[in-house]
């Protein structure tokens, strides 16, 4: 099981930099106000706070983070964007999230 929590944790986290990111993009691409720079950087504190709840060393953490990353931006971009991702984008995300997997369970020495 703490594989499933580990999981939901660097899903949230991919979750919350990807709405801080998001925010500004509407408002310098799109022309939204200005005032979702708030939540944004909001949304980043959390994200910052999230990375320190895994377990782990850091570099280890960011590194197995990256891989959920990958597929939690393909999941915002077909749920927020509208753009169905291809089956390269899905092969790309399988190998990030296996890359991930190796990294953040692979057995430990003591």
């Amino acid at each position: 099981m703490p594989e499933i929590k580990t999981f939901f944790l660097f899903a949230a986290t991919a979750v919350a930099e990807i709405v801080g990111c998001y925010l500004p993009w509407l408002w310098l691409r799109q022309g939204h106000s200005a005032w979702l720079l708030l939540p944004a950087a909001a949304s980043l504190a959390v994200f910052v706070w999230l990375l320190t709840l895994h377990p782990d060393a850091s570099g280890r953490v960011y590194a197995a983070y990256g891989g959920v990353y990958v597929a939690m931006a393909l999941v915002w971009l077909w749920l927020v964007d509208g753009i169905e991702p291809t089956r390269w984008d899905l092969v790309g995300a399988a190998v990030a999230l296996a890359g991930m997997a190796i990294i953040a369970f692979a057995p430990r020495a003591g």
